[in-house]
């Protein structure tokens, strides 16, 4: 009896068995959709995306480098874009560190991770009041002579809001913590404050502009988005940057709620603000781009360099023997002998 009483029962082994599989079940369902799966398929899929803005970056750039070369004075709207297409970059570069200090979670000191976001706040706003610019030349068409027409109070102008108004979202941020570093603070002042001054206010301003200037089309009976190559790009890139900035940050205020009746993010809602945030960067690698399709002197730099790789990566063809027949030639010279009668 006492044998029978410690042999192992048979419910235990099942139990056992069944104890197992559901830990297996655990175990793979944790690694297909939890926390570090989430972040490393984005950064996998974002790095591939972000090359295509890289790569269009450097057929801007020597698309620019070329016409800046061929002209010695060039267009203020093609300075607005080569200038909106250097803020782009920069912005693009932030996000590979990003993606590259992802997988060890960004960790860093609350000064790095505060001036990470101060870069980047100043970098995104500029680059949208660029556009204010932009949306300012072509719907009002200004005087060469004009204020906002001259590149030294441009820049002065762009970095002085811009630097203001990211000074501004560090005070409302306040210290960051020595921890896992975002991109931007899980505040919820922050993240309303943000929201207003970075992505809403530049866009009113250029909405009011492409209403003046339909004002003005109508009674002067001219023409509207006067660069009637730059307007379809502005349009379709202040489109995109608004979309992906706004995605960013609504989700960002709703982490943000969420910390405040929890205190914490749980793993799986910060890997959902990585992705968010490559979602923010991914605008900046379609406008690209955008920019590379659309602007006609960069498009034809394009198909300028295609054709000469093209006509690079032709195999020589193959000599013809029975071709290779030199024609004779018959020269005719006049001399003294053959004038005389």
């Amino acid at each position: 009896m006492s044998f029978l009483q410690t042999s192992p029962r048979p419910t235990d082994g099942n139990t056992t068995l069944v104890s197992i599989s559901t830990f297996i079940n655990n175990s793979t369902s944790t690694s297909t959709f939890g926390p570090n799966s989430i972040t490393s398929t984005a950064n996998y899929v974002y790095s591939f995306l972000s090359t295509f803005g890289l790569v269009a970056a450097c057929f801007l750039g020597y698309g620019f480098v070329l016409s800046f070369k061929a002209q010695r004075r060039v267009a203020w709207l093609d300075c607005l874009i080569c200038a909106f297409c250097v803020l782009q970059l920069l912005l693009l570069l932030l996000s590979l560190y990003a993606v590259a200090h992802r997988s060890h979670n960004l960790k860093t000191t609350g000064l790095g991770c505060a001036a990470f976001s101060f870069t980047i706040n100043t970098v995104f706003t500029s680059s949208l009041l660029v556009l204010v610019l932009l949306a300012y030349v072509l719907s009002m068409d200004p005087p060469s002579h004009a204020l906002l027409r001259k590149p030294g109070i441009c820049t002065i102008l762009v970095l002085l809001f811009s630097l203001l108004i990211s000074l501004m979202l560090a005070g409302i941020g306040g210290p960051r913590q020595k921890k896992r570093c975002f991109m931007d603070p899980v505040c919820l002042p922050y993240a309303v404050a943000k929201l207003l001054l970075v992505i809403l206010v530049p866009y009113i301003i250029q909405t009011a502009l492409l209403i003046a200037g339909c004002v003005r089309q109508w009674k002067t009976r001219g023409r509207f988005l006067s660069g009637s190559e730059e307007g379809p790009v502005f349009v379709t890139v202040s489109l995109i940057l608004f979309i992906c900035g706004l995605f960013y940050s609504v989700a960002l205020m709703r982490a943000a709620m969420l910390e405040k009746e929890r205190q914490q993010l749980s793993p799986k809602e910060e890997a959902f603000l990585n992705v968010f945030e490559f979602v923010f960067f991914l605008g900046s690698s379609i406008s690209l781009v955008l920019v590379l399709l659309l602007h006609r002197p960069c498009r034809e730099t394009l198909k300028a360099v295609m054709r000469q790789m093209q006509d690079c990566c032709k195999k020589p063809r193959q000599a013809q023997p029975n071709r290779n027949i030199i024609a004779p030639t018959i020269e005719l010279s006049d001399t003294l002998q053959d004038m005389e009668p």
